[in-house]
């Protein structure tokens, strides 16, 4: 083993990043999100970046991997799995971020029911990324790189617009379909987004419907997606399908569950998207053979990493299943990794969610740049950005001083604050 590439530490440093009062149909994002930066370091002395969700039961998994991986190498990333823990099967129920008590949805990310090895994962991938960031930086090389070489020099991504409350951020409210297209026209200018998706659940379908066909009035011809977070019926869906069809690019995860996304899907040509019932390799076969979903949005978090990215890739290649990227509440050491592998994927033909818009924090330098909807692929060795140590040092001392408040994502409670009596929404 070359005495460079062995793990001599794991840093982990859980933290708190400042958003904004999103609404969902899990309720409203909290002030602060839980997030959680992994720093693997060799006995080179080089330091590779990951970061994922940062709520209790995350760090519960990833603080026994951390003191496992002393002694090993960076290059064995697949070796990941063996010493990660397995979650009691209580971490994937209950209260905190997951709220899928109450719709079967876990709120920290919007990807259906959470499960111990879905947990699990989410830990995984940010240890994967950062030996890859301390792989590349060791020799010099980019992790598109260590990916099989980038396919693309640019990737493109989507506007992410939310309804969502006035708070204390610089947006201001946007709760009807005239706050909508204020907001996708600032994210045109600013940032030069070419496709647009909203998402939904949050008021009655036909609220969300007027506000989609206000965008497509203003930017006639632009790609435009939908997602309520399964917060709808088959015949809702189905209803909105209709109505929607001659402008959506997709409509994604109308409703919960492959049964439901499947039955939806053999009566309408609306082409679905999913993130929430298919997030596991354990749930392609039934997806793929009833046909639910005609576009699956990968995301290294949720499937353990970027080499399991490429393998989903593949898979939807073969079974001729288009291929998008989903986005959580995300930094710049996460994009730098979606952006990483996102350059290796041929079959990505739909621009890439991302939620990094809204973050006015980060702890990498310097902060990504869009140009037209774009992000540049970094040619620099691991993932191209730096630790920005002063930043994460601030977050850090946020989480320290937090009272347990805000360590754990809870979109219901966040919003029962203020509605008491507020339930999801099912229509």
């Amino acid at each position: 083993m070359d005495a460079k590439l062995t793990v001599d530490e794991v840093r982990l440093t859980p933290i708190l990043v400042s958003d904004p009062p999103l609404l969902n149909t899990q309720g409203v994002h909290q002030p602060y999100t839980p997030r959680l930066v992994v720093e693997v370091v060799t006995r080179g002395g080089v330091s590779g970046l990951g970061e994922t969700y940062g709520d209790g039961v995350y760090l519960d998994v990833a603080r026994p991997l951390a003191e496992a991986l002393p002694g090993r190498s960076v290059t064995d990333v697949n070796a990941l799995f063996e010493p990660a823990p397995r979650p009691d099967a209580g971490a994937g129920t209950g209260t905190g971020a997951d709220t899928g008590a109450d719709t079967g949805v876990d709120a920290s990310g919007l990807r259906g029911v959470r499960t111990p090895e879905k947990l699990r994962l989410s830990v995984v991938s940010a240890f994967e990324t950062a030996c890859l960031d301390a792989l590349g930086r060791t020799l010099g090389l980019p992790v598109h790189a260590l990916l099989g070489g980038k396919v693309r020099d640019e990737v493109e991504y989507s506007a992410y617009l939310f309804y969502k409350w006035a708070g204390t951020d610089a947006w201001g409210a946007a709760l009807d379909p005239a706050g909508i297209v204020a907001q996708a026209r600032r994210f045109d200018r600013e940032y030069g987004f070419r496709s647009f998706k909203l998402k939904g659940g949050v008021f009655a379908p036909d609220q969300e419907i007027a506000a989609v066909r206000a965008l497509a009035r203003e930017f006639p011809g632009r790609p435009l997606r939908l997602d309520p977070n399964g917060a709808w019926s088959v015949e809702t869906s189905l209803a909105v399908a209709r109505e929607l069809g001659d402008v959506l690019e997709y409509l994604e995860d109308p409703a919960i569950g492959i049964a439901a996304m499947a039955e939806i899907a053999a009566r309408t040509d609306v082409p679905l998207a999913t993130n929430m019932c298919v997030t596991t390799f354990e749930e392609i076969p039934e997806a793929f053979a009833e046909h639910a979903v005609r576009i699956v949005l990968c995301d290294h978090h949720y499937w353990g990493g970027l080499h399991r990215t490429r393998e989903l890739a593949a898979l939807c290649r073969t079974y001729g299943v288009g291929l998008s990227m989903h986005s959580n509440t995300h930094l710049g050491i996460s994009l730098a990794a979606m952006t990483q592998v996102a350059a290796t994927l041929p079959g990505l033909r739909h621009a890439c969610d991302t939620h990094y818009p809204w973050q006015t924090e980060d702890v990498v330098t310097p902060r990504p740049v869009f140009r037209e909807g774009r992000l540049g692929v970094s040619d620099a060795p691991g993932l191209g950005v730096e630790l920005d140590r002063e930043a994460l040092a601030v977050l850090h001392r946020r989480w320290l001083e937090d009272d347990g408040r805000y360590r754990d994502r809870d979109d219901a409670a966040a919003i029962r604050t203020t509605h008491p009596n507020w339930t999801p929404n099912h229509w």
